[in-house]
């Protein structure tokens, strides 16, 4: 038989009370630059498609990469594939049976984090 007070209850209570961890919000960003990272796939393969079609689609392709937006996508997609490289790697280590208590899983969060924009300024600089 159905409950007669469920309209009385919260739906989701834990939502109110829920302190987002470092583990978890790591995951979360791990998915969502392995996403996003699919907008600079498809610039560099535009950029490519355009330079086998003509020098006016190459042109037009080679301007929109060069533009602030353009800069601006692939500055944050360096990020993006560092962090989920990193992010990578941590998930090989819990997976190996590694880092898995809360302290050492926070720890990991955090230099993932750093190392990723410690690469992204790095690869910035040299390149």
């Amino acid at each position: 038989m159905a409950d007669v007070n469920r309209g009385n209850r919260p739906l989701s209570p834990h939502l109110t009370i829920y302190r987002p961890q470092m583990t978890s919000i790591t995951s979360i960003f791990v998915r969502i630059t392995g996403n996003a990272m699919l907008l600079a796939g498809l610039m560099i393969v535009w950029w490519f498609v355009a330079a086998a079609t003509g020098p006016d689609a190459f042109a037009r392709a080679h301007s929109v990469i060069t533009s602030w937006f353009g800069d601006l996508v692939m500055l944050l997609s360096t990020w993006a594939l560092w962090y989920h490289l990193f992010g990578g790697l941590r998930h090989l280590i819990w997976d190996a049976g590694f880092g898995l208590e809360v302290e050492q899983a926070e720890t990991m969060g955090m230099i993932m984090v750093i190392a990723s924009f410690a690469m992204t300024i790095f690869t910035i600089i040299v390149v």
